[in-house]
């Protein structure tokens, strides 16, 4: 064949693939010509097949092509950065410039997103401009701070329900601006000391304080950061503290001017000038005034501190006290005289004083009487205090807030209601107590009320105690910390009707009608049958107050009697956590209960105030719905009426059927039992009498269609603000809750309800399932509602426990004299059980239903059926330990309000 016709064989780099790629290479690396193309030609291998492919493939050659792509791209820019022709390209034209070069066009990858130093540099030039011509426009925008403002604001107006006025606080009657130099040195050295030791040196702005708060406020947190007294005199002129970033930028640029542009002495009479400090005191001249008497001018140092750690937050540090459950007046001193001596040493720290005279300052001194206390005489105080409260849980302002004038507030308080309690409380106040004849026992004896409205909740009236002007600050009728006793008890029964024990059928409640164990020294068990053991190791047994032996009684029976054993027992085989739900459901605050689950928990060693006590039963008489308790309808600033004042709506919490069978069984409380003196009131009246260890409190809670009321009393130690007992307290042994809270109750609901038509309760029908406690004889007779205490003992079954059997009063410790309950019994209910009101005491049954001999003082009272009868052993200190609660509670230590235990 000739040569001209023979197949040229292939490049033996590859063939056809080697071809495409030569063809794709790009001018910046062809491939070199070969030397021989017939030697190549001739020297190739070939076959039937082709040429053979180089190792790697057609997949080798595809990664071949695209690094020579990259490589070109690579080449090709830099010979054209290499030419003398301005950037021209053998591809194309040459590139334009572009102002800002980013992503930068001479890198490649990932480098193109560096930025260069350039740009950074230019950015920040820029964004710095940018700022200081925003700034230099604010700065000409903004005014600074003119206190006379703060001089010029309102009283707040309180308003009763009736819309004629309560009483007017704060405003311009307290509000006097001076010069720096009517303000002592001390006093600017104690508040520059505490506040901003650096004052004089900055320019009136703290940036990481501002940052910090900047940053909470956009992420949610905690809106209080560091500030300068330049900054907080120009918070305490804006009248709108809302916590906004807008507030807070517009702040720090009104600051910024004020650091710059005003005298630093100025801004600090400024601050001082505008600055609250409780008593409805703005400014330091008022005080002054408020405080000490005195012109600010002549403040002494240790005055001067005083006054300065009280911008801490008058609301906390004002030793009058304040509101919410932190605000006592014990902890606001407590922590005043801490914080005073903080001053005085901080002002040596910062050189502002000498070590010699800090010395000379060792005694807290000593406060004016509040002028503000003495022109809110009577209940006004605690009415406005009552209100405040709810008026800062509503909207989340804040005291001070409050304090700077210019509400309306309307609220729901019955002037002729609050009058009839205080005439109550007086007339048997006078007519029980004595002072000079029984100094030990009638002093610091203690009253609190509070009635509510049942169909809405509204608090109508209440009584806080002698007065703000009597030098009483702590509201009694807000206050948690005073036990309930036996007022608790409806809760565990209702727990039972609404849930049943383990003793009913699933699903079904337990009736009324159920009978259990009311002997005294009963043992208790739990759920299993098990006894609960002491801290002996022995079975803990339940005392009453009168060694009786009830036997089995009727749970109706139980609650007329108050007899402490079946409800013990009760509250364990309904569940105690059950009895807190349905306590909470009628509105008693969880933080008031009692945290330990114990036997003594259904007896009463919670802490509820009057007014959650008064607003609790009100869900029984409203036949299960419940309202929140409310005492402010309507609030209006500026002519704008504020949001979040519309009445409660009410809630079923409890069933009917429940709700109405409770009312019937404290409907025989008042008719049969411990609560009889209420029926004196001449109406359907239900109610439960409450009784603590050793007559420390003493309650009464009754309602009737229309009004719910709690009356409780109690003796505070003024020093360790402590329970006291009032045994002896009146010139008789012990009080109860069927005596003297009853006749307060009586008394008041008479003149409240005047006018008011007389209603029933709703018929209570059949409820739950009959299903006596384990032991209980079979059949027992029952009980009906004629029978009096007398008659019980001869009713009493065969058949009792043999562990009751076999304690005897005679196996307890030592009698006591004057002491009706062991000391650290808190089981027992020592009042209005059955050695007090009902077998030979002050209630039912009197000295005809067993006299002195059977109930009074050989059987109930203080022989046989006081600390004899449980002692230290078998109920006393035993009990007092394992199950019982806190005996010796806070009295009023409490204030806590709707933001604490307490209520508003």
């Amino acid at each position: 064949m000739s040569e001209h016709r023979r197949k040229p064989s292939q490049p033996q780099d590859g063939g056809r693939a080697a071809a495409r790629r030569a063809a794709q290479q790009p001018s910046g690396r062809r491939a070199a010509p070969t030397r021989d193309t017939h030697a190549s030609t001739t020297e190739s291998p070939s076959g039937p097949y082709g040429d053979e492919r180089p190792p790697g493939g057609r997949a080798e050659a595809r990664r071949a092509a695209q690094r020579g792509a990259a490589g070109g791209s690579r080449r090709r820019g830099a010979e054209a950065g290499g030419r003398g022709g301005a950037g021209r390209g053998r591809g194309g034209p040459p590139a334009k410039k572009r102002f800002i070069d980013y992503p930068r066009s001479d890198k490649y990858g990932w480098r193109r997103f560096v930025p260069s130093w350039k740009l950074i540099g230019g950015t920040c030039l820029g964004f710095f401009a940018v700022l200081v011509a925003g700034t230099g426009v604010a700065f000409a925008w903004v005014d600074t701070p003119d206190p006379q403002k703060m001089a010029q604001a309102q009283n707040n107006v309180f308003y009763w329900s009736d819309k004629s006025q309560l009483a007017a606080t704060g405003g311009e009657r307290n509000r006097q601006n001076v010069t720096i130099e009517q303000i002592s040195k001390s006093m600017q050295d104690a508040v520059i000391a505490a506040e901003n030791a650096s004052f004089y040196d900055d320019w009136g702005v703290d940036p990481m304080g501002i940052g910090r708060a900047v940053f909470n406020m956009a992420t949610g947190g905690e809106t209080q950061g560091g500030s300068t007294i330049t900054q907080q005199y120009v918070k305490n002129n804006y009248l709108d503290q809302e916590q906004t970033l807008k507030r807070k930028f517009t702040e720090l640029i009104i600051s910024l001017k004020v650091g710059v542009q005003e005298d630093k002495r100025k801004t600090l009479a400024g601050y001082l000038n505008t600055a609250y400090y409780g008593r409805s005191a703005y400014g330091i001249q008022a005080a002054s005034q408020a405080y000490f008497g005195t012109d600010s001018k002549d403040l002494k140092p240790d005055q001067s501190a005083f006054l300065a750690q009280i911008l801490k937050g008058p609301n906390l540090y004002n030793p009058d006290g304040g509101i919410g459950t932190n605000a006592t007046p014990e902890a606001n001193t407590e922590r005043a005289k801490e914080r005073w001596e903080w001053i005085l040493d901080r002002q040596v720290e910062v050189g502002l004083m000498t070590k010699e005279e800090r010395a000379k300052y060792t005694t807290f001194p000593e406060l004016e009487d509040s002028a503000e206390a003495t022109g809110l005489t009577g209940q006004k105080g605690y009415l406005v205090e009552t209100a405040k409260k709810y008026v800062m849980k509503q909207t989340g302002l804040r005291v001070e807030d409050l304090e700077r004038g210019g509400y309306r507030i309307y609220t729901t308080f019955d002037k002729e209601k609050v009058n009839a309690m205080e005439k109550a409380v007086n007339k048997t106040r006078k007519e029980f107590l004595d002072t000079k004849e029984r100094p030990e026992k009638d002093k610091f004896v203690q009253f609190g009320s509070a009635s509510v409205d049942v169909k809405s909740g509204a608090i109508v009236a209440l009584y806080g105690g002698e007065g703000w002007d009597k030098k009483h600050f702590t509201n009694n009728a807000d206050t948690s910390g005073v036990p309930v006793g036996s007022t608790w008890k409806p809760y565990v029964l209702a727990a039972a009707m609404q849930h049943g024990t383990q003793n009913t059928a699933e699903g079904e409640g337990l009736s009324p009608d159920s009978k259990y164990n009311g002997n005294d020294l009963t043992v208790i068990k739990n759920r299993d049958g098990d006894p609960l053991m002491n801290n002996k190791g022995q079975p803990f047994r339940q005392k009453n107050e009168s060694p009786t032996p009830y036997g089995y009684v009727t749970l109706t029976e139980a609650m007329e009697k108050s007899i402490n054993t079946p409800f013990a027992q009760l509250g364990l085989d309904v569940g105690l956590d059950k009895v807190r739900k349905v306590a909470e459901d009628t509105g008693i605050l969880r933080d008031s209960m009692d945290p330990n689950n114990n036997a003594s928990f259904s007896l009463g060693t919670s802490t509820p105030s009057a007014i959650r006590m008064a607003d609790s039963y009100a869900t029984f008489a409203a036949s299960g719905k419940h309202h929140e308790p409310y005492s402010v309808v309507s609030v209006v600033r500026n002519g704008q009426e504020l949001a979040g004042f519309e009445a409660p709506k009410g809630q079923q919490n409890l069933e009917n059927d429940v709700a109405d069978n409770v009312t019937k069984v404290l409907e025989n409380v008042i008719e049969n039992g411990t609560g009889t003196k209420a029926k004196k009131l001449g109406r359907p009246a239900a109610g439960k009498t409450g009784t603590t260890d050793k007559n420390k409190s003493a309650w009464f809670v009754g309602y009737t269609p229309q009004l719910s009321t709690a009356v409780t009393l109690f003796r505070t130690d003024p020093e360790s603000r402590k329970l006291l007992s009032m045994n002896g307290t009146g010139g008789v042994p012990s009080i109860h809750g069927g005596d003297i809270p009853t006749e307060v109750w009586t008394n008041y609901m008479k003149e409240a309800l005047k006018g008011t038509p007389v209603k029933d309760f709703p018929e209570a029908g059949p409820i739950g399932e009959k299903a006596d406690s384990v032991g209980a004889p079979s059949p027992t007779p029952t009980p009906t509602p004629s029978q009096t205490p007398s008659e019980t003992p001869s009713q009493t079954p065969s058949a009792t426990p043999s562990e009751t059997e076999t304690v005897k009063p005679s196996e307890s410790v030592t009698p006591s004299s004057d002491e009706t309950c062991s000391p650290l019994d808190w089981a027992c209910d020592g009042g209005d059980n059955n050695g007090g009101e009902n077998n030979g005491g002050n209630g039912n049954g009197g000295t005809d239903a067993g006299g002195t001999d059977t109930g009074g003082t050989d059987v109930g009272g203080t022989d046989t059926g006081g600390t004899d009868a449980g002692g230290t052993d078998t109920g006393g200190t035993t009990d007092g330990s394992t199950t019982g609660g806190s005996t010796e509670g806070n009295g009023n230590g409490n204030n806590g309000g709707l933001f604490g235990g307490g209520d508003g």
